[in-house]
């Protein structure tokens, strides 16, 4: 059974910078590829992706909504099954609670921020953001 654990989250003051992780356990399969975005939903709003990250054997590329271009860095571990999402210079308006989610394909046929396109999700971490 896959799970997605994730860890990280927590309040920070605008401008600081926190880390996020999220850990892919119980995937058979070789996970040599992978699709492996985070959203983030605050409340009254929608689920929103923010960075996204395909990864095939040493290869990787990646994609960020502009609103945490330059700021947000995702990535990938030493141990292939785990991605970090760096997120600094943190604005109020990050608030959110941040989820990630898995695909162990690349996503071809649709926008990489589209949710019906991951199959397993983590439970969520909660960043605040205070000014």
């Amino acid at each position: 059974q896959v799970q997605l654990m994730e860890s990280g989250g927590g309040s920070v003051q605008a401008g600081g910078s926190l880390r996020l992780s999220c850990t892919i356990s119980g995937d058979s399969r070789p996970q040599n590829i992978k699709s492996v975005a985070y959203f983030r939903q605050a409340p009254g709003n929608e689920r929103e992706g923010v960075a996204y990250i395909y990864t095939f054997q040493q290869q990787s590329s990646t994609a960020y909504d502009d609103s945490v271009q330059g700021r947000f860095t995702i990535s990938q571990g030493g141990a292939k099954n785990t991605i970090y999402l760096q997120m600094n210079d943190l604005k109020p308006e990050d608030a959110a609670t941040y989820y990630c989610a898995y695909s162990p394909r690349p996503i071809e046929l649709a926008p990489v921020f589209s949710p019906s396109q991951y199959d397993y999700w983590g439970q969520g971490t909660q960043v605040t953001v205070s000014s």
